[in-house]
């Protein structure tokens, strides 16, 4: 299948080199120094899926020419640029969105609205901090679905074209997953606050509790919106219902079980790469959406609204915050 890859960062680049492993035609859209050593030397890929360098695979600055499939793994701020920008070549390609937050599938069905548009949700950790070449730390299953039905015809056939490449499962209830991926994204924020690893922030007990205390807006959110959270990642909506109840003391138990999972190499989170790389984050899509989720449910989220805030200064100076710091501020 020819396959395209809108989108060269550390999953970007991860799909279109495991793609490429499998046999299928990849063209990985991509930028500047990420598209020179594309260009020159391929992916090379380590970690998680082993270890080898792509020799087929073809990046390309804009994509000019049909293709059977795109896979959309911009940034959640950046998908309606790359949507407009390649919606010539993309009208009536099946769309897969690979994304964080809430809003991805809509936007892409809105700009292509002859396309037939799905969502992904993965939960693989991959680390790209120089151009060419990534680490996955974790490897895991990606899901795909759309809607809040269960997965029709469409997803379940590019389910399986896919899993031949990486773990895919197709999922009903897409809509309450990207709910609990939300939930789960709340690990992003205080790594890219402090420059820490998420395992180290989350051995950080008083750093831990703040972190348990936005994934507790993100839940009371959801649930204020009527949302029935998927299954993902052991977690449901019944023990997100109950996590959501429980002091924050007990809470801890989520942000340390996912901690255990990540395993000991260290994650820096997908938000503390694009400050390390001096790009803008997606933090108004993840922490901020739960704000303004709440805000609409009738409530505030605080957590969510100080952590958007800290990214977005910290971002803006380049100087990551000493754990003390962020607490004192988060009392404020």
């Amino acid at each position: 299948m020819r396959i395209a890859v809108i989108g060269a960062g550390a999953l970007g680049c991860t799909f279109a080199a495991l793609l490429d492993k499998a046999g299928h035609e990849v063209l990985l859209v991509a930028r500047a120094a990420q598209l020179e050593a594309v260009s020159a030397s391929g992916v090379q890929l380590s970690g998680g899926f082993g270890g080898w360098r792509t020799t087929r695979l073809v990046a390309v600055p804009t994509l000019e020419e049909p293709v059977d499939l795109a896979l959309l793994t911009v940034k959640a701020q950046d998908a309606s640029a790359a949507l407009s920008e390649h919606g010539a070549s993309l009208a009536g390609t099946p769309v897969l969105v690979v994304q964080n937050g809430l809003d991805g599938v809509r936007t892409a069905d809105e700009a292509l609205p002859d396309s037939p548009c799905f969502g992904a949700l993965s939960i693989i950790a991959a680390s790209y901090l120089e151009p060419g070449s990534v680490t996955v730390t974790t490897p895991a299953t990606t899901y795909l679905g759309r809607g809040t039905g269960e997965p029709d015809d469409e997803v379940l056939r590019f389910a399986a074209v896919l899993g031949e490449a990486f773990p895919v499962r197709a999922i009903g209830n897409f809509v309450g997953a990207q709910w609990t991926k939300l939930v789960v994204n709340q690990l992003n924020a205080l790594p890219a606050v402090t420059g820490l690893s998420v395992q180290a922030v989350i051995a950080n007990r008083r750093l831990r509790l703040v972190m348990v205390r936005s994934m507790r807006e993100a839940v009371r959110a959801g649930i204020a919106r009527g949302i029935r959270f998927g299954a993902l990642q052991g977690l449901s909506d019944r023990n997100l219902r109950l996590f959501a109840r429980l002091p924050v003391v007990v809470g801890q138990v989520l942000p340390l079980l996912f901690a255990a999972r990540m395993g000991s190499v260290p994650n820096p989170g997908s938000t503390l790469q694009s400050i390390k790389r001096g790009q803008r984050t997606e933090i108004d899509h993840l922490n901020g959406a739960v704000v303004r989720e709440a805000r609409v449910a009738g409530f505030s989220a605080p957590v969510n609204a100080a952590l958007t805030a800290l990214v977005h200064e910290v971002e803006e100076s380049g100087e990551f915050l000493a754990p003390a710091e962020v607490l004192a501020r988060l009392r404020r």
